[in-house]
């Protein structure tokens, strides 16, 4: 900490007997003090407590005593009036106390001891050729304290910021932690992040949008029992009590403008699920198979991310159950697929399907005889009718988020497009397997 520049320093100018001159008067000048700051200042006004007296007195004492010190050794009494007051405005800070009642004070016992030594100089006590000096020495002195006082406040203010929000970033980061944090470890770092335990919370990702300059996304803003981290991608944060009393507003205003998922609300233990869920659906609405919309709740699309959940599997179902429709040459194979899942999806009524499909019914009729040569018993069973659902579906959603009308094929198109299924591949088995070179798949090529 650096002085104030002082054009003159006042405590030069003293003759050298002069604090010896004033320390007989130091305790009735602190009494004083002490008892005019608990009239004038409502916050000390404690008589009563002896301890807050006391507290009070040192206080007094402690400033009357260094600036005697100054006037009898001018050179480095200021290091001393710093340290001592950044000290104390730190303690201020930790205690969470206002700087206001305590600057007050310092003015008013300036006030107290200026009016005191002017008294001793009427009565000719001290020389009045020194009253001057005194008094800018004094003002000198009040500045310098309320100066070191403040830096002292404000650093531990800044420190204080700094730490809590690291305990509320680990706590944030055992909350979504997997194996999930006992209890007990919970609790405590709450307590020291200043954060309420809830009963339930839910994960949310944002889809951070960094600035043109490369920087710190925009930190969503948040009331204070939400817990934020903007230093990772996407920026987490936990919302405690979600479906509680407009809590949903509230989020709703926080993520104004910003792409965002919402997981699902789960228990505290339970908040690395709510992460993984909300991250799978952040996926999928990057990649477009969750329709794109600024705020996604992944309790509206349950069933998605339970099919997408392990798409290797889906390619295991697809090579299994749709390998017979290899045989047949796009785009018609793709009709065939686009008819299946519509009667799959229709309860099996050819009237329904042919609505969906804006086609004849003689039609439907016509790719279901096809269908049921190429895949026989397997049309009779309910197991591999689900799963072959699962896959179309799957198929559906991939095509959707690629761009292409599923309904294309009946006006010109081809469904899936040819060279285009899951993922890229020539057919579902070949989006599947599209990370395998050279492999093939039982709707077409792989890359075709």
């Amino acid at each position: 900490m650096s002085r104030s520049h002082v054009p003159h320093d006042p405590f030069g100018d003293f003759p050298p007997e002069l604090p010896d001159q004033l320390r007989p008067y130091l305790g009735a000048l602190i009494d004083d003090v002490v008892e005019e700051i608990q009239q004038g200042i409502p916050e000390y006004a404690r008589p009563d407590d002896d301890m807050y007296t006391r507290t009070i007195r040192t206080g007094a004492e402690q400033a009357l005593m260094l600036l005697l010190d100054r006037m009898a050794k001018p050179q480095g009494g200021w290091e001393t009036v710093a340290a001592t007051y950044h000290h104390i405005g730190r303690g201020e800070a930790n205690e969470g106390r206002s700087l206001d009642s305590f600057q007050q004070a310092m003015r008013m016992g300036a006030r107290v001891a200026w009016r005191r030594i002017s008294v001793l100089c009427d009565e000719d006590v001290l020389p009045r050729t020194v009253l001057v000096s005194l008094g800018e020495a004094m003002l000198v002195h009040l500045d310098e304290i309320i100066e070191a006082t403040a830096a002292g406040y404000a650093e531990a203010r800044l420190r204080s910021a700094g730490e809590l929000q690291r305990r509320r970033d680990r706590l944030l980061d055992l909350l979504v932690a997997d194996p999930p944090a006992s209890c007990e470890a919970i609790s405590d770092l709450a307590r020291a992040a200043q954060w309420t335990v809830p009963r339930r919370l839910a994960v949310v990702l944002v889809d951070s949008r960094e600035g043109e300059d490369g920087g710190e996304p925009e930190r969503p803003i948040t009331p204070p029992e939400v817990l934020v981290r903007t230093d990772r991608r996407p920026v987490c944060m936990v919302v405690p009590d979600p479906d509680g009393p407009g809590r949903a507003r509230t989020v709703s205003l926080a993520l104004r403008g910003q792409r965002a998922v919402i997981g699902p609300t789960v228990g505290v233990a339970d908040g690395s699920r709510s992460a993984r869920l909300a991250a799978e659906a952040l996926d999928l609405a990057q990649r477009g198979i969750i329709p794109r919309q600024d705020v996604i709740r992944c309790e509206d699309h349950l069933s998605t991310l339970l099919l997408f959940r392990d798409e290797t599997l889906l390619a295991v179902l697809a090579d299994q159950h749709m390998g017979p429709l290899e045989q047949v040459r796009a785009p018609h194979r793709h009709r065939l697929a686009e008819t299946l899942l519509a009667w799959l999806r229709c309860g099996h009524n050819t009237i329904e399907v042919a609505k969906r499909l804006a086609i004849h019914p003689q039609t439907v009729r016509y790719r279901l005889r096809q269908l049921d040569d190429l895949l026989g018993d397997r049309l009779q069973d309910p197991e591999t009718l689900f799963e072959m659902e699962l896959v179309l579906r799957a198929q559906q959603l991939r095509l959707a988020a690629a761009g292409h009308d599923p309904g294309s094929a009946e006006r010109g198109g081809s469904w899936p497009p040819q060279g285009r299924g899951l993922g890229g591949g020539g057919g579902v088995g070949g989006a599947y397997h599209a990370s395998s070179a050279g492999a093939t798949g039982p709707w077409g090529a792989t890359g075709s």
